[in-house]
């Protein structure tokens, strides 16, 4: 096809702007059309002003280009980072969720900084009154409800930032603060983890596909106390290693709060869970920890889940702290992503993650975020 004939563009043309069949060849190159000029004095005598029309278009010809960047205008903001799995996060992210007005949020949810909780650092675990004890029930009971919400809406399609809308809106719709929303920065309402991603997964645009694990983190601040538990899901049909790693993960914890009472070392929860793990052909994360929760998100007592740790204190009645052990299907070691916060198999195997919020009473142990049981994990 010949090229087609129009006007000569120069604004200073001497032959009074003929038809003219030069294009310019860097017009050409990024698709913009109509750049003909009579001859070559003409187009370089004009170069200086039209060159700006590439300098406007080269940008965003750069980014329809860019590999990394979706035709739908989605894109994974880490390029370069060597993953160590097949997953990648979808930006951008949406805006900060608002909460309004009336709701009472904890001194983090402004600064960032968790003022009261670094204050606190180094100081024994709270032990609660009957009172406060009575307010953790009602705030671990509308934390299960927000959980199971999110959960019933997983399927293939849905995106993690619609379930952390769909906590976000039950978390304010029950008079409370999403208790990770801006915790040290954090940008959303509730952490969603999927396949060889262990904790702290960012919500995104990436749609759950058949096949994923993706793990739900929910944490509700009400009445001066926060609440903290988590579940793994299929989404659809997942194989049987998933199967399997899951089951690992929630018998870890059932087996662990076993051994919860007055008088238990928090040392010993590795020594059972760790175990449990290596008989199913799983090992046990070592990086991060159950922890206490009351008043603050993340106070003592430390809870490591693997054996022969060395963690200090002896449970108590009153005290209340999660458990929450992580399991890998490859290595317990992990890499963070370039967000400070995702952590993944360092393998780019499956993990598996479940978590309840525990009372110590004067007989043994309450499960404050107990749910139904999962016949799936049966």
């Amino acid at each position: 096809m010949s090229a087609p004939v129009v006007s000569c563009q120069s604004s200073s043309c001497p032959n009074g702007h003929p038809p003219s069949r030069l294009e310019c060849p860097t017009c050409h190159k990024l698709g913009i059309t109509g750049s003909f000029f009579c001859g070559q004095e003409c187009f370089k005598a004009n170069w200086k002003t039209h060159k700006i029309v590439h300098d406007l278009v080269t940008p965003r010809q750069t980014l329809l280009n860019d590999p990394n960047i979706n035709k739908d205008g989605t894109f994974n903001p880490f390029g370069t980072f060597k993953f160590t799995g097949p997953l990648r996060p979808v930006y951008p992210l949406s805006p900060r969720r608002p909460v309004p007005d009336h709701i009472v949020r904890p001194d983090y949810a402004e600064t960032g900084i968790p003022t009261s909780e670094n204050r606190r650092a180094g100081q024994p675990p709270k032990i609660l009154t009957l009172e406060e004890q009575e307010t953790m029930r009602n705030v671990c009971k509308l934390s299960r409800e927000i959980l199971d919400l999110a959960a019933a809406a997983i399927r293939p399609g849905i995106t993690t930032d619609e379930l952390d809308e769909i906590v976000h809106n039950a978390s304010i719709e029950r008079g409370g603060y999403p208790s990770p929303l801006n915790y040290r920065n954090y940008p959303k309402s509730v952490c969603t983890s999927i396949n060889e991603v262990i904790c702290h997964g960012i919500p995104d645009k990436r749609k759950l596909q058949e096949g994923d694990i993706v793990n739900i983190d929910v944490s509700f601040y009400k009445d001066g106390f926060h609440s903290d538990l988590n579940e793994t899901y299929p989404v659809g049909q997942v194989d049987e290693d998933s199967k399997r790693l899951m089951r690992t993960a929630r018998k870890t914890l059932d087996e662990s709060i076993k051994l919860c009472k007055p008088g238990a070392l928090f040392r010993d929860l590795g020594k059972t869970i760790e175990p449990i793990a290596r008989q199913n052909g799983c090992s046990v994360v070592r990086t991060y920890c159950g922890h206490g929760i009351n008043d603050l998100f993340h106070p003592a007592p430390s809870i490591p889940h693997y054996a022969k740790n060395k963690a200090i204190g002896t449970m108590r009645p009153g005290m209340t702290f999660t458990i929450e052990p992580m399991i890998n299907l490859g290595h317990w070691d992990l890499e963070h992503w370039p967000d400070n916060w995702t952590a993944t198999t360092i393998d780019g195997k499956r993990s598996a993650q479940f978590e309840e919020t525990l009372l110590i009473t004067e007989t043994g142990v309450e499960v404050l975020t107990a749910g139904k049981p999962r016949e799936d994990l049966q």
